[in-house]
């Protein structure tokens, strides 16, 4: 059976010019990619999730309830900065430059929750999840500046098995994060993510991983 593995970059609410979504089907060892939409709202982001779908979400799908940073961010945190990114690589949800990409997050993974209660979310951070996988943190910090970094991280992620990324020549950061986020899934889902930290229902239901 083809399954779909989806990754998704979020923003936050009203700026969905800012959203990537990456569809995937895993066909034997590999993933091919069969839509990359830019620009998704919420009902873009549920449409293009089909049953049984493994979806990665590149936002805070929880915070923690005394403010600042919850475990898992502290953990990879420090992680980020053993494999040479900044230590604002990974920010708390409540930060003032988090928070409202915090609640979108929140929001669309309970919305995919009770639309489609087959599909498994993951929360992944696609900058570390590739610098952990052996990605050039050179390139990863340029990935937002240049085209010239974005198109060499598409081809990288073509060597983990992303079949046809390579050919987005003009794709922004935001649709590059979201294949990556695909990545961080598909490897999640096959029990084979570098560093995960599982969930702690009811306050973190959905596992973190990278």
């Amino acid at each position: 059976m083809q399954e779909s593995i989806v990754g998704v970059d979020l923003s936050g609410p009203g700026s969905a010019g800012n959203t990537s979504v990456a569809v995937f089907a895993q066909r034997g060892g590999a993933l091919r990619l069969e839509e990359l939409l830019a620009s998704a709202d919420d009902q873009a982001i549920l449409d293009r999730v089909p049953a049984a779908a493994v979806v990665g979400l590149d936002a805070p799908l929880s915070y923690s309830p005394t403010g600042g940073s919850r475990a898992s961010d502290r953990t990879l945190r420090r992680l980020a900065v053993e494999c040479g990114l900044p230590a604002g690589t990974v920010m708390a949800p409540s930060a003032p430059r988090m928070a409202y990409l915090t609640l979108r997050g929140v929001a669309v993974s309970r919305m995919l929750g009770y639309e489609r209660p087959d599909a498994r979310v993951v929360e992944v951070h696609p900058a570390v999840a590739m610098a952990m996988a052996g990605a050039p943190v050179d390139t990863l910090k340029a990935m937002k500046h240049t085209s010239a970094a974005r198109r060499e991280l598409l081809a990288w992620l073509e060597r983990q098995g992303l079949n046809d990324v390579r050919n987005l020549a003009d794709a922004s950061d935001h649709s590059v994060a979201a294949c990556a986020a695909a990545l961080a899934a598909w490897q999640w889902s096959r029990d084979r993510s570098a560093w995960r930290h599982p969930a702690e229902p009811a306050q973190h239901p959905f596992d973190f991983a990278c």
